[in-house]
This record gives structure tokens, sequence and C-alpha cells, in this order.
């Protein structure tokens, strides 16, 4: 299976919201998010993925996000509490989780983070 092979997303749905073309993913974001997908039986929709360093800049991240990597994505489950989805991928051990009342924030890093 090659890193674009996902019964779930299609690459564009990582893309940076400015235009700009970048849309590199961490293959093994992409393998936490099928599983989300999978556990929940319901669609995610990647919120905010790959961010341009212009791009983060501009909507507020940190210097050091996770999205200009390709590690992170902003998600949201219709239907399903963020509460619910951070507590999922926290059982995972995925390296970077935030939850906010509308979405979760799920990245891959090395290392481990909790907001």
């Amino acid at each position: 299976m090659s890193e674009w092979d996902s019964q779930y997303f299609q690459r564009k749905e990582f893309d940076c919201e400015c235009g700009c073309g970048f849309n590199t993913v961490d293959y093994e974001l992409i393998k936490v998010l099928e599983y989300i997908r999978e556990h929940f039986d319901k669609p995610v929709i990647v919120n905010s993925g790959c961010r341009c360093t212009a791009h983060n800049f501009d909507v507020g991240g940190s210097p050091g996000s996770q999205h200009i990597l390709g590690r992170a994505a902003d998600i949201r489950i219709a239907g399903v509490d963020p509460q619910l989805v951070y507590e999922l991928a926290d059982q995972m051990e995925v390296g970077g989780l935030g939850e906010y009342s509308n979405f979760t924030h799920v990245d891959t890093r090395t290392g481990y983070a909790r907001w």
C-alpha cells in the first residue's frame, strides 16, 4: 500500500488552505485517522491539515506547529463529541492531542503533548 492508498481519505483533504499546493502528510497520521474513522464508523472531516509557513502564521499557528510538518490534522466527526475523539486518540498514545469545543487536534509528533 502506498502512502496515499486510503479507503477513507483523499490527499486533497489535507491541502494547505492558502492554495499553495502543500499537502505532504505523515503516513502514521493517516493510519491514526483511519482507525478513528473505523472506530466511530462515521466520516472524519479534516478542518485543517497541512499548512505552509505563511498560512500557519496567518491563522495564528505556533512557529513549531506540527501542521507545517504534515504531521497534524484538526478533525471533527458529525454527531461525536470532540472529547470522545480525544479520549480514543489518547488511548492510541499519539504524540499530540488538543481538545477544542468543536474539533480535536491530532498529531504524530515525537514526544507527548496534551492540551
